[in-house]
């Protein structure tokens, strides 16, 4: 089953309405994700979690799919849709197992998002070729000190008297660590100039001085590789710069605004696989118990359920076509993400307790997208994070129309 054929692949339309109705392509690929997660992904699931490591069937897979290269240009091998159909995978994929589709958000959202963007003709050609068809990439901008500010970067990138670089530090929480080939990492060249001096390096898996850290023992996605790195006299030449020395940070910012919508989708997704594991437990339950399925209870709270989630998509695939049309959605991804981490955790735990005592076990799947769910709050800025960022606009759009009227 091939569900994105290289140099094959329909090239989606820009958007020129408002509208979360999909074109086509799009359609065809939600439909070829959903079996492939069904046929392929699902009977790992379990297995996946207990071992706290991603098959490398299924990893195989989402490259042989094409679903690690969406929106790479055909010209290096990725099949060049549109940025919803990252959203559409990304979402289809959690539906079944958030743990995969973190790797098949970051490749999408963050990786290939930054090399497409920022790379020049020679880093296209070399790392989206790969990216697209054999190996798995990572972002590394946390560290342990500073977290997320990347006005307060630790991790150093020195030049020496040949006009290499020596990268110096430490990077944590890096997803997709084990499987990654190569690493996006943020380093200041000069602490003086504070976000001015942050840039981004790419580095090679087998670049010496580079290591890989244990993976995290983590309460979900537990599938998900998440580990530190270190790095420890990296030598890289000028050529491993992306995006020019100095512009980490616009590069970092403008990106994960955008990936934040990825974030969406996957907590999209896992909301709508609890929905759908209770709406089975439900109906299979009425078969031997047909008082359940007539409580009023249990109606409202999947009505309410079926409800919030279906906001919650037209809010995501609405703001996801504004980007695509070229419009300023920082706030509005913020409120996504929030929007769709609150939504998820409720209908995760809603599916719990619909379950009664078996939703407490592994033997459902209502457990683990429980478990899962509470990433959404944490995961690439967390809720707290997402309201600053929304009351912040919120407060510069007031300000501005307030000078508007006095002059």
């Amino acid at each position: 089953m091939m569900l994105l054929r290289r140099g094959q692949a329909l090239q989606s339309l820009r958007c020129l309405s408002i509208s979360t109705a999909w074109s086509e392509s799009e359609e065809m690929l939600r439909n070829s994700v959903r079996r492939f997660a069904d046929e392929v992904i699902r009977p790992k699931v379990l297995e996946m979690d207990t071992k706290q490591k991603l098959d490398e069937h299924v990893l195989k897979g989402l490259f042989d799919q094409g679903l690690l290269g969406i929106e790479v240009a055909e010209e290096y091998g990725g099949s060049e849709f549109g940025f919803c159909s990252s959203l559409l995978a990304i979402e289809e994929i959690a539906r079944v197992d958030p743990s995969v589709a973190v790797l098949v958000d970051v490749q999408n959202t963050l990786v290939n998002a930054i090399f497409s963007k920022y790379g020049n003709s020679e880093q296209k050609e070399e790392w989206l070729s790969k990216l697209s068809s054999e190996s798995v990439g990572a972002f590394c901008l946390t560290e342990p000190t500073v977290s997320s500010d990347a006005f307060s970067l630790k991790t150093r990138a020195d030049k020496d008297e040949i006009g290499n670089f020596l990268i110096n530090g430490t990077k944590t929480w890096v997803s997709n660590a084990l499987e990654a080939e190569v690493f996006l990492v943020l380093a200041t060249v000069d602490p003086n100039l504070e976000h001015r001096g942050v840039t981004c390096f790419i580095i090679p898996r087998d670049a010496h001085g580079l290591k890989i850290g244990q993976p995290e023992a983590k309460l979900g996605i537990r599938a998900s590789s998440t580990c530190s790195l270190t790095l420890t006299d990296v030598r890289l030449s000028s050529s491993h710069i992306l995006g020019g020395v100095g512009n980490g940070y616009d590069l970092a910012i403008e990106t994960l605004g955008h990936s934040r919508l990825g974030v969406a989708a996957l907590m999209l997704g896992l909301a709508q696989g609890a929905l759908d594991c209770t709406l089975k437990y439900v109906h299979d339950k009425y078969q031997y118990d047909p008082s359940l399925n007539s409580f009023k209870g249990v109606q409202f709270q999947v009505a309410q359920m079926a409800t919030e989630l279906e906001a919650l998509r037209s809010f995501i695939y609405t703001t996801a076509r504004k980007k695509m049309n070229g419009h300023h959605i920082t706030d509005q991804a913020a409120k996504c993400k929030l929007f769709a981490a609150q939504v998820a955790e409720r209908l995760a735990s809603s599916s719990v307790e619909l379950h009664g005592g078996v939703g407490f076990t592994s033997a459902y799947p209502a457990e683990k997208f429980y478990r899962d769910a509470k990433i959404g709050a944490v995961y690439a800025g967390s809720n707290n994070m997402m309201k600053n960022i929304i009351a912040k606009h919120l407060l510069h759009e007031t300000s501005s129309l307030n000078k508007h009227r006095h002059h």
